[in-house]
């Protein structure tokens, strides 16, 4: 047990430093060239004021405590989720081909017998056994 125990600490740490990486990459390698393609749109400072005014940037609209929908955080955050999941299942194809995971998609027919199975069949079968006697 300690063993499983060591392996999700580390797989947290791991998992953590991945999202940091990913999250730099998303918001200072992915957006600004597709913000530059999409006529200088800045992800970071994409909002929607819900109160009364008008703000120039987010920052802004929060200091003067506006509610707003900061929906470019919110997409900015939707491409790190799908970068990580995408590298995950990545990951589990790598790892379920070298057979470092049991397969995902056993046939039940390739699976053994429960007990419960094994239990019902030797009913069944009594039952029968009585009805041709």
């Amino acid at each position: 047990m300690r063993g499983n125990a060591m392996d999700l600490a580390v797989g947290v740490v791991v998992g953590g430093a991945f999202g940091k990486i990913v999250t730099s990459l998303v918001n200072d390698v992915l957006l600004p060239p597709l913000g530059l393609i999409l006529g200088r749109v800045d992800f970071s400072n994409l909002f929607l004021v819900l109160g009364a005014g008008s703000f120039q940037t987010l920052a802004e609209a929060k200091k003067a405590g506006v509610p707003v929908l900061a929906y470019g955080a919110f997409l900015s955050s939707i491409l790190d989720f799908v970068i990580i999941a995408f590298s995950i299942f990545l990951i589990l194809r790598w790892l379920e081909k070298l057979r470092w995971l049991p397969s995902l998609a056993v046939p039940a027919d390739e699976l053994p017998p429960t007990r419960s199975e094994k239990l019902l069949e030797e009913i069944r079968d009594e039952i029968r056994g009585r009805g041709r006697s």
